[in-house]
C-alpha cells in the first residue's frame, strides 16, 4: 500500500497582518462613504435658502429700449403778461383776481397830476406856436406887398427913362439941347435899368427867405405837435389795458398805492394757451434738448408734446423745462394743474435688456442668475437705464432669469437655493 503524502504536509499558521487586512480595506472604504456622505450633508445643509415667492424675477428680453426721464410738473399759461405802470402815480384797480377780461379792456389806471399839467402846458404852447404861424404868414405877405410895391416904381422909372432917352436922341439930331444933356438923359436911363433889375433881385430874394422863414416857424410848430401828441399817448397810457383775453391773475399792488413807473401792477393770464412746465433733475439737464417728444399725464388725459425751452440755471438741483401740446383738441385745464411726464430722450433697437428693480441700488455691478432653483451671483455690466428697463451690456444672455428684486435677504451669499 502507497503512503500518501499527509506525512509530509506542515501546517503554517497566517500571519496577524494577513488576519487584517481585509476587515481594515472593508472598514477604510466605509470610512470614506462615510466622509463623502457627510460633506454632502454639510454642504447642503450650510446653502441659503430663499423663498422665491418673496422675490421677483424678471427673464432678458432683446428689443427696443426707449430711454426716457420720469418727472413730475404742472400746468402754466403759456401767456401770462405782467403789465406795468408807464408812470408815476395813484394806481386804481378796476378789475379784481378772477375777473374775466376782454382784450384791450382798461384793467388799472393810473392818476398822473404831473404828466397831466405837463400836457396842458405843452397843448397851450403848440396852440400859440400856430398863431405865430399864421402871423408870421401875414407878415410875408405884407413884405412881398413891398418889395413888390418897389419892384413896380423901378419899372416906372425905367420906362420913363427910356422915353427921355428917346426923345434926347431925336433932340440931340437936331441939335436942340446940349452934349451934357443928351448924356444925362443916358446916365438916368442906366440908373434906372440897375434900378429896375436890382428890384427884380430883392423880390426873388424876399420870396426866398420868407418861405425859408414860413417854413421854420412851420417845423418848430410839427416838432410842438410831435411833443404834445407824444404827451397825449402817454395820458392814454395811463389806462392799462389788458393786453390778452383772459382772466385777471394776482394783484402785485395794493388798490390806491402810490408807484413809480416801470412798476408791475397785475398779471392777466390767457387760458387759450397752456403748456407744462417740468421739474428735470439735475443730474439729466445735459441730455435735454429742444423738440424732443414727451409724454403727458394728468388725470385720465394722456397728451403728446414737445421741449419748447429749458432753463439755463439749476434750482434746487432741478431744471426747469417747458413743453409745448401737440394736440389741436380742447383740454380741461387749470392753472398749476399737477401731471406726471415722461421725457423720450432715444430709441435704441436690438438691445439686451432686463426689467428695472431693486437689484439696481446695490450698485449695478452684480446679479443674481437663476438655474434650476439655485441663485447663482453673477458680474455683469450695465447700460442706459429707461423707467422700466436696463440694457445688459455683459453678464448675460437673452433668455437668462434675473432676480431683480431685493436681495438683502441673500447677504452677498455666491449661491442661494430657491424653494
Amino acid at each position: 500500500m502507497i503512503k500518501d503524502t499527509s506525512g509530509q504536509d506542515k501546517v503554517i499558521q497566517p500571519k496577524l497582518t494577513n488576519k487584517l487586512k481585509m476587515p481594515l480595506m472593508v472598514g477604510t472604504v466605509g470610512l470614506l462613504m462615510s466622509a463623502l456622505v457627510w460633506a454632502s450633508m454639510g454642504h447642503d445643509s450650510n446653502m441659503r435658502s430663499i423663498d422665491a415667492t418673496d422675490l421677483r424675477l424678471a427673464t432678458l428680453t432683446r428689443g427696443t429700449l426707449v430711454r426716457d426721464i420720469a418727472t413730475t410738473g404742472k400746468i402754466v399759461a403759456a401767456n401770462a403778461p405782467v403789465l406795468y405802470s408807464t408812470e408815476q402815480g395813484v394806481v386804481t384797480m378796476l378789475s379784481q383776481p378772477g375777473d374775466l377780461v376782454e382784450q384791450a379792456q382798461v384793467v388799472a389806471r393810473i392818476e398822473s397830476p404831473t404828466l397831466q399839467n405837463s400836457y396842458e402846458q405843452q397843448q397851450s404852447l403848440y396852440t400859440a406856436m400856430e398863431s405865430n404861424l399864421e402871423r408870421a404868414k401875414l407878415d410875408a405877405r405884407r413884405e412881398q406887398l413891398r418889395v413888390s410895391q418897389v419892384l413896380d416904381m423901378a419899372k416906372v422909372d425905367l420906362e420913363a427913362a427910356e422915353r427921355e432917352s428917346r426923345r434926347g436922341d431925336q433932340l440931340i439930331e437936331n441939335r436942340l439941347i446940349s452934349r451934357i444933356d443928351f448924356e444925362k438923359g443916358k446916365d438916368d436911363l442906366h440908373k434906372a435899368k440897375l434900378l429896375h433889375q436890382h428890384a427884380i433881385a430883392e423880390v426873388d430874394l424876399m420870396a426866398d427867405t420868407l418861405a425859408f422863414e414860413l417854413k421854420n416857424h412851420a417845423e418848430e410848430v410839427s416838432r410842438q405837435a410831435l411833443v404834445v401828441k407824444e404827451l397825449a399817448r402817454q395820458l392814454g397810457a395811463l389806462n392799462i389795458k389788458a393786453p390778452v383775453k383772459g382772466i385777471i391773475g394776482n394783484w402785485l399792488v395794493e388798490q390806491k398805492a402810490r408807484i413809480g413807473a416801470s412798476k408791475p401792477i397785475l398779471t392777466v393770464v390767457d387760458l387759450s394757451a397752456f403748456e407744462a412746465e417740468l421739474a428735470v433733475p439735475e443730474s439729466y439737464a445735459d441730455d435735454l434738448g429742444i423738440g424732443m417728444d414727451v409724454e403727458l399725464s394728468f388725470g385720465n388725459i394722456n397728451v403728446m408734446g414737445k421741449l419748447s425751452s429749458i432753463s439755463p440755471e439749476v434750482r434746487n438741483r432741478e431744471v426747469t423745462a417747458r413743453v409745448r401740446f401737440d394736440t389741436d383738441e380742447p383740454l380741461s385745464l387749470r392753472q398749476n394743474q399737477r401731471l406726471s411726464a415722461r421725457v423720450l430722450l432715444e430709441n435704441r433697437p436690438n438691445v439686451l435688456m432686463v426689467k428695472r428693480g431693486d437689484f439696481l441700488n446695490r450698485g449695478g455691478s452684480t446679479a443674481y442668475l437663476l438655474t434650476d432653483d439655485i441663485a447663482q451671483k453673477t458680474a455683469v455690466t450695465l447700460g442706459v437705464r429707461s423707467m422700466s428697463q436696463v440694457e445688459v451690456i455683459e453678464g448675460g444672455k437673452e433668455g437668462d432669469v434675473w432676480v431683480i428684486s431685493g436681495t438683502e435677504a441673500f447677504s452677498n451669499d455666491d449661491t442661494i437655493q430657491l424653494r
